[in-house]
């Protein structure tokens, strides 16, 4: 009898691999029932990871986006994972024990299903807490293996680990290939490791497309006996993000696995819905390079999602690089340059760092100290002259234990600056702190919300709660969104005061004026000026001098800013248009002479 492969929708990691935000409640509400009615999937990723930090970026509420998208699949019996990051559950550092109870018993409530935890370390002891508040929540409890590859990350040491998180109850294993760089055939010895060791323990795959082995190792899994696939789906798909699960389920269904068909109607329905979010908002924060794929990421083995802040980073150092290069009389470098160079010093820091596996927040502990050697030897200056604080706690082994040995050169960096090695539990070093924060949820008068949800969000994001409650955030982010837009060349619907205009007799102007040319709206819309550069709160004035093909005012439209354009040059003398009126095609809006 064939065996069944099934299908994991990871909506939620297509928008975070690929921007800074993720779909508002009201269009996840939207997408919904179109993903439910492709009848391919049995699991959707819905939650976590970043999901309810970026909701609070953009000034909604997180909680309710949880229970608003996970709500429909509970209905239907499409089970609802989240992810989250072990000791750091929901962000990059630390959090006390007794906050991440408080998470799993929330997200339980909230809808979510699956807990997949993973530790960036692989340290059995930070996901012992995330399997046990899991299964007290009455979550599946999923421990993720942070994939990666190296002469250290064999079967063997995998196995390690497994063995430990089987032993504190994890129902499940994820093979969490952040970065797509596991090799086909070493992933399909690992499932199978698992599957004949641990029968009774179901398997799921997740991994990036960017250097391009992805489609290969989902096979290789499913037929050493993996259950799970996560896939994606255009125009999110493939670059630095998942398959598409068209292409996964076509490839199995051919090596013989019984799946599940999809429903093209629906598939071509949240498609479309997907670029709509793209187009209204969500695309001006994606980088062009995550919608590519790239071989370089095979030697530097840094996830996907990172490649455009990385590139942002190096945008901003290049200056300073190439202006210290000028001062030594040397040749500056391109962008494209200076990609390679860091690709290589990765793999220069990685090893000597003790091979932590590159997945948040330690390839970003890495990446950064690459840069900044980068950056130091170009201006004849010595490695490591930089270590920020976040990569030194990591060194020291107080967010878990290493996988590899620490280079010679850093452990003296260590002695140098008089620190010491933590050998403890590292859950230890951070206690229990929810009653601080309940006490200052009093303070401020606020609600611990529906089963302890806002008391939850936060003790996790102390600061983006604040700003979301203040509505702070609400105006950054729609600021950021304007200044995005106008970079792209967007229309971009302008809000000023209503600028009155004098009603008088267009017959009378034409006789005043019998030279004077009429500029017509040429389109159907809403009077928007812009002619007056120095003051856009005001229409243009009479008098003001116009040449043929200056742009006189906007038009927003249903389809976009159409532009309403003087025909000859000469002095305004009239206007028969305020700002915010709508106007019909052909309509006289003003006079030149």
């Amino acid at each position: 009898m064939a065996k069944e492969i099934k299908f994991s929708l990871l909506y939620r990691d297509m928008w975070q691999s690929s921007g800074k935000y993720v779909p508002k409640v009201a269009m996840l509400k939207e997408i919904a029932p179109v993903i439910i009615e492709m009848g391919c999937f049995d699991r959707v990723e819905t939650n976590g990871g970043a999901f309810e930090q970026v909701n609070l970026l953009f000034g909604e509420n997180p909680n309710k986006a949880v229970r608003e998208w996970t709500a429909p699949f509970n209905k239907v019996g499409i089970q609802t994972h989240m992810l989250e990051r072990g000791l750091n559950a929901l962000r990059m550092f630390p959090v006390p024990d007794d906050v991440r109870a408080l998470m799993a018993k929330v997200k339980k409530a909230q809808g979510t299903n699956i807990m997949r935890s993973f530790c960036g370390l692989n340290d059995h002891r930070n996901l012992k807490g995330s399997i046990i508040h899991a299964k007290a929540a009455g979550m599946i409890a999923q421990a993720a293996l942070s994939i990666t590859y190296s002469p250290i990350h064999t079967v063997d040491y995998y196995m390690g680990i497994v063995d430990k998180v089987v032993e504190y109850g994890a129902d499940e294993i994820c093979l969490k290939d952040m970065a797509g760089i596991g090799r086909p055939a070493f992933l399909g010895r690992l499932v199978k490791a698992i599957k004949d060791k641990h029968p009774q323990i179901k398997v799921q795959y997740h991994g990036h497309s960017g250097p391009g082995f992805s489609v290969a190792s989902m096979l290789e899994v499913a037929r050493a006996g993996a259950e799970y696939i996560d896939v994606a789906m255009e125009p999110l798909a493939w670059g630095k993000i998942h398959p598409d699960v068209i292409t996964i389920q076509a490839m199995l269904k051919d090596a013989g696995f019984l799946v599940k068909d999809i429903n093209m109607n629906a598939y071509m329905e949240a498609r479309a819905l997907t670029q709509k979010f793209i187009d209204e908002f969500l695309g001006y924060w994606i980088a062009p390079s995550n919608y590519q794929m790239s071989s370089l990421l095979v030697g530097c083995g840094l996830p996907g999602g990172m490649m455009g802040s990385m590139m942002a980073d190096l945008k901003g150092f290049q200056g300073a690089i190439n202006s210290s290069l000028r001062n030594q009389g040397k040749k500056e470098l391109d962008l494209n340059e200076l990609a390679v160079m860091l690709f290589q010093e990765v793999e220069y820091v990685w090893p000597k760092l003790g091979y932590p596996p590159l997945v948040t927040p330690f390839s970003q502990y890495v990446k950064n100290t690459a840069l900044m050697n980068l950056m130091h030897t170009l201006k004849g200056e010595p490695r490591w002259k930089t270590i920020d604080k976040d990569t030194m706690n990591m060194i020291l082994g107080k967010m878990g234990k290493l996988p590899g040995e620490l280079a010679p050169e850093i452990k003296e960096i260590v002695k140098q600056k008089g620190l010491e090695f933590y050998e403890g539990v590292p859950q230890d070093a951070f206690p229990d702190d929810l009653p601080r924060y309940i006490k200052m949820m009093e303070e401020e008068g606020w609600d611990r919300g529906q089963d302890d949800e806002e008391l939850f969000e936060f003790a996790m994001h102390e600061t983006q709660y604040r700003d979301y409650k203040s509505g702070i955030a609400k105006e950054r982010f729609e600021k950021e969104l304007e200044a995005n837009k106008a970079k792209a060349g967007a229309p971009i619907v302008i809000t000023r005061p209503v600028v009155e205009v004098p009603a008088f007799d267009v017959e009378k102007i034409i006789a005043k004026y019998p030279d004077a040319q009429p500029v017509h709206a040429t389109v159907k819309g809403e009077v928007i000026w812009e002619f007056d550069v120095a003051d856009k709160s005001s229409a243009p004035a009479e008098g003001s001098t116009v040449k043929c093909g200056q742009v006189l005012c906007n038009v927003q439209t249903f389809y976009g800013m159409e532009e309403i354009i003087s025909p000859a040059d000469g002095k305004l003398v009239a206007i028969t248009a305020k700002q915010g009126q709508k106007v019909v095609k052909d309509e006289i809006i003003a006079f030149v002479q």
